[in-house]
């Protein structure tokens, strides 16, 4: 496949699970429409994270985001897609309840957004609700290892995996995808175990912090550019500096506003127009 795809190929949940040892499979976030298209020019997923919450609305967790935020952003970055498959986050107590209240809430977000497929976190225990899901027509990606919903229960950011607690998250991955799941990420996890998973079960794999032997991998769209300038994690590669930019600009917009250099005659409308 090329940088830029084919424009006419939507690609599906379908397409996604097929590409397991194949070409690795690029994923972004996205919460808005302009951002949305340009993600689909060269990504083959474009998902809708329950980031958003931290990205666009500063809150301290995802644990605030609710089902109305979720739905609205999804129905922008829609609007922004040809080409990448549009997964879309169940935020935190949409689906926890059990396999008929993520039902009604997988199936809302789906009708509601165009969206192709949904993403759950967590492992053996939600793996009847994903198979539950899969069973009525809502195709689910997993999500394992460091898993942001449960931040309080994990004891923050940390390092999923290491140690013994590398079979707790293997056994998570195995779940999910025996499940039904067309593809699991793994957040934050030790290379290795990044690794082997990805050879141990039979659908994609998409690292988040998790090593260069996944099956694809997937960052949030604002840490990549960045807009962040404080916020550096170890596993994002930061393409530019964005933020920074911002800010200069923003800063010669307000000194120009201050001296009165803007609007410069180029940018206000005559009295009257030339014959």
């Amino acid at each position: 496949m090329s940088a830029t795809p084919d424009r006419k190929a939507r690609l599906t949940p379908g397409d996604i699970r097929a590409r397991k040892g194949a070409e690795p499979i690029v994923c972004l976030t996205a919460y808005t429409t302009p951002m949305a298209a340009l993600v689909d020019r060269s990504c083959d997923i474009a998902l809708v994270g329950d980031s958003v919450g931290m990205v666009l609305h500063g809150l301290p967790s995802t644990l605030g985001v609710t089902m109305e935020m979720m739905i609205l952003h999804a129905q922008a970055v829609a609007r922004g897609l040809e080409h990448a498959c549009l997964v879309v986050d169940m935020p935190f107590g949409s689906y926890e309840e059990g396999p008929a209240q993520a039902f009604r809430n997988a199936a809302r977000i789906m009708a509601e957004t165009g969206a192709q497929a949904v993403k759950l976190e967590g492992g053996t225990h939600i793996a009847d609700t994903v198979r539950f899901l899969v069973a009525r027509g809502i195709p689910v990606m997993g999500h394992v290892g460091l898993t942001p919903q449960s931040v309080n229960t994990l004891g923050g950011y940390k390092v999923q995996g290491r140690g013994a607690d590398a079979e707790r998250v293997a056994a998570d991955a195995r779940a999910v995808a025996e499940a039904g799941a067309f593809s699991v990420v793994l957040e934050k996890l030790p290379a290795a175990l990044g690794a082997r998973i990805t050879q141990e079960i039979a659908v994609p794999t998409i690292g988040i912090g998790a090593g260069v032997d996944c099956d694809g991998q997937v960052l949030v769209i604002d840490d990549i550019l960045g807009l962040f300038t404080e916020f550096r994690p170890k596993f994002v590669k930061r393409y530019a500096e964005l933020g920074q930019t911002a800010a200069e600009v923003i800063a010669s917009y307000a000194a120009d506003v201050r001296s009165r250099s803007f609007p410069a005659p180029e940018h206000v409308f005559a009295t009257e127009t030339k014959a």
